[in-house]
């Protein structure tokens, strides 16, 4: 009930394309956002949703972030855990479009969970492209690589690095090792303290055409507190909140503007 609330709270304070005054955003808005477009892999990888959704087999899932308003148990199905976790259709294909739009060479995912959401940035990404994929639980880890190395649709599993163990330690060693980062999908611990330290990572090798997006904005009380600490920060330039997850640019010439979109 409180998430409708706030939904509807924002839904009456967002605004559509007519509300758009950034040449920027604006294509972006109607050209990536606010579209309906089905692309050649979508309906192989909602076929692949369907069976990790009617997979029952358990897994002992070693949580090491706010874990799971659904399903507090460490003993999870494949099912109940692609129900809950993993990005929705709509979110992971906005994923694919933000990729296929911007064609970052280096893309970093924090939280693979089951791995099809990194498969949705795989499949959008350029040839050349590196994805890091970040995982603490060892149970999903595994069944993430297995997926990997199985149902690739178009690209091989050459440019998936699937990082695993403590976030708080392999994100900081990784990142150090990168020339830079082009982009970026948050969607791991979902805590205040852990989000911001994770962005701050980031924000070390982020460039002038870097995209950040943070999933479930919303989810908490701390992560509305980390998103309004994101948007405040001196190099965020400009951010584009869509309910269910938040863009960040860096754009040296772009004013500072916050835009609260419908999606």
């Amino acid at each position: 009930m409180k998430r409708l609330l706030q939904y509807l709270i924002f839904w009456w304070k967002a605004s559509d394309a007519h509300g758009i005054h950034s040449p920027f955003v604006f294509q972006l808005y109607t050209q990536v956002i606010d579209i309906e477009k089905e692309y050649y892999c979508f309906e192989i990888l909602g076929s692949l949703r369907q069976r990790l959704l009617a997979d029952d087999t358990l897994l002992t899932i070693n949580d090491l972030g706010a874990g799971s308003k659904h399903l507090p148990s460490m003993q999870r199905t494949v099912s109940q855990i692609a129900k809950n976790s993993i990005s929705k259709p709509k979110i992971a294909q906005l994923l694919f479009r933000l990729v296929d739009y911007f064609q970052p060479k280096t893309i970093v995912e924090l939280g693979t969970c089951l791995g099809l959401t990194t498969l949705y940035l795989s499949e959008a990404s350029p040839k050349e492209a590196k994805i890091y994929t970040f995982e603490g639980a060892e149970a999903l880890a595994e069944k993430a690589q297995k997926l990997f190395e199985k149902e690739i649709t178009k690209q091989t599993t050459h440019n998936i690095e699937l990082v695993v163990g403590n976030l708080d330690e392999t994100l900081a060693n990784k990142v150090a090792q990168l020339t830079q980062i082009d982009f970026a999908f948050f969607d791991a611990n979902h805590r205040r303290l852990p989000t911001l330290q994770y962005f701050k990572t980031c924000l070390s090798k982020a460039h002038e055409n870097t995209v950040f997006v943070f999933d479930d904005i919303y989810w908490s009380a701390e992560m509305q507190a980390a998103w309004q600490a994101i948007q405040q920060h001196p190099q965020v330039t400009l951010t584009i909140d869509l309910f269910y997850v938040g863009l960040v640019f860096f754009r040296e010439k772009q004013p500072k503007q916050h835009f609260k979109l419908r999606f």
